[in-house]
């Protein structure tokens, strides 16, 4: 069952738009969930902490750069796990990372992800923090828009968990609102 709780937040906080959205990865939408609309708001980032607290061992935790990092930071705090975070590129300066942060070779690793669609911004994070030593085979993410990120994650050997999908996001879609 979908957290309703969340989703009552995500819509107060005005994270769900409906329109014409170019997304990401090229494709368009008649929908947004506008992750910095909900990764700024205490109350939905509170329960987004909570609900992912609940699914969680003891692996260490990665958040994905950038939409990641303040979900991972928020759910560290709450689980006391250690975090670390997966960049999308290589820095040019400093270390030069691409996962910033102490971890382990072998340590088991939950990845912290924002909005699934295709998933790839999930599976490179996982290869960087797998090449870097570590275990990766779970994403959990706050909505799976439902658009073939599950597949995706599956052929790399990573298991996609949401807190919420679209599908229950936009249900009972409000009156006069165009899908």
């Amino acid at each position: 069952m979908a957290n309703q709780e969340l989703i009552a937040a995500l819509r107060d906080a005005d994270a769900v738009r409906y329109g014409e959205f170019e997304l990401s990865h090229g494709g368009t939408s008649d929908y947004y969930v506008d992750k910095y609309v909900f990764e700024t708001n205490p109350e939905c980032l509170e329960r987004i902490a909570t609900a992912f607290a609940e699914r969680l061992g003891d692996d260490k935790l990665a958040g994905v750069a950038l939409g990641g990092v303040p979900l991972v930071a928020v759910t560290s705090v709450e689980t006391g796990l250690p975090y670390v975070i997966a960049r999308k590129s290589q820095k040019e300066y400093g270390t030069a990372n691409l996962v910033e942060g102490e971890l382990i070779e072998g340590e088991n690793v939950a990845v912290i992800e924002d909005i699934a669609t295709t998933g790839q911004s999930a599976v490179d994070a996982a290869e960087a923090l797998r090449d870097a030593g570590a275990t990766v085979t779970r994403v959990l993410v706050v909505v799976d828009r439902e658009e073939g990120a599950s597949e995706n994650l599956a052929a790399h050997g990573l298991e996609l968990e949401s807190l919420v999908t679209a599908s229950e996001l936009l249900a009972d879609t409000p009156e006069g609102v165009d899908r």
